[in-house]
């Protein structure tokens, strides 16, 4: 009897395993049982739809065609403060998107680095903006920026990388500031992101189980939001953004998770490697981070931007993580974007 009864428990136990570590299946919009498609989207050459958000000025009427890339747990609805008037008076196109498995886009396993940029540049194909566009990317939603600089650099006319994404194994980061800037975060996220990095196969579980906190954003964790950012977030939470709700609907794996698995996989790339798309000065990169940002430890981007001298590099006194939901300081960066300011 003994042996059954092992064979039995081994094949439960392996059973277990497979259900814990594999993702439930995606809920594709337009499928049947998936959620509506609400938005216009556009057919990449793989297949798969983006789905986007114009605002500003005409495109063809444009004369500063911008791509807002959103962040973690975001989506194309995300709301920037810029005064209309701004808009108008610079001529500025804005083209928001969800990046795959987020919103109304559809999910891509393969997501990656590398994906997200050609994402970006078949969306700027498709929809007819032109040869040449700006990219701003916001938190996690700098990581595809950092793409577009390495594999289209030929279509930028300059980005931004706010409050940047920041990778804990980038090979150019001397390891004792990879290992002090991971310390400084709390120790759920930590792990969450050596999961990700080292066993990816394992993350969904990692995220799911209940024996230890994980991401402690998704917790409710406020102590990684600094003082500014607390008082932003009090005054989002009276006037929510409309359509924020459908980020995940087609699943938290298939947007936050991928998110994150693709962020800290081994990139084909280091950004120290990178050459100045702009040798003339008919762009720049910027990046900008707030001082008291408990999110991103400084201590790498600051890094990056030293072994980049190209890269105007601002640091933001007195703000967090949420400094480009200010007003004044989002339209400073637009500026310096578009207008070298």
């Amino acid at each position: 009897m003994i042996v059954p009864v092992a064979i039995a428990l081994t094949v439960g136990l392996l059973g277990w395993a497979y259900q814990a570590l594999k993702p439930p299946p995606p809920k594709i919009c337009g499928s049947p049982g998936g959620p509506p498609v609400t938005s216009p989207r556009v057919k990449l050459s793989d297949g798969r739809q983006l789905a986007y958000r114009e605002f500003g000025v005409p495109k063809e009427e444009a004369k500063h065609k911008i791509i807002v890339v959103h962040g973690f747990d975001s989506s194309r609805d995300l709301s920037l403060p810029i005064a209309q008037e701004l808009v108008e008076e610079y001529r500025i196109y804005f083209l928001f998107f969800d990046r795959a498995g987020y919103g109304e886009s559809d999910p891509y396993p393969s997501r990656s680095v590398k994906s997200e940029a050609f994402d970006i540049q078949e969306l700027a194909d498709k929809l007819q903006i032109g040869s040449k566009f700006y990219v701003i990317g916001i938190s996690m939603g700098a990581y595809p920026v950092w793409g577009c600089l390495k594999y289209i650099p030929h279509r930028l006319c300059g980005a931004s990388l706010v409050v940047p994404f920041v990778h804990y194994w980038w090979p150019c980061v001397p390891a004792n500031i990879s290992r002090e800037s991971l310390s400084t975060l709390p120790v759920s996220d930590q792990w969450a992101f050596r999961v990700a990095h080292y066993a990816p196969w394992l993350f969904h579980w990692w995220m799911t189980q209940k024996f230890f906190p994980s991401l402690s954003v998704l917790c409710g964790n406020t102590s990684v939001f600094s003082r500014t950012d607390l008082e932003m977030l009090k005054k989002l939470s009276e006037a929510p953004s409309v359509g924020q709700e459908k980020k995940t609907q087609q699943g938290v794996h298939e947007s936050l998770y991928r998110d994150i698995l693709a962020g800290y996989a081994k990139w084909e790339f280091d950004p120290s490697d990178l050459k100045n798309p702009f040798p003339d000065n008919e762009g720049a990169v910027h990046i900008w981070r707030g001082c008291e940002d408990k999110m991103i430890p400084y201590k790498l981007n600051r890094y990056i931007a030293e072994k980049l001298p190209w890269v105007h590099y601002h640091e933001v006194p007195g703000y967090g993580h949420l400094l480009f939901l200010e007003s004044h300081l989002c339209e400073a960066i637009l500026k310096a974007l578009v207008l070298g300011e």
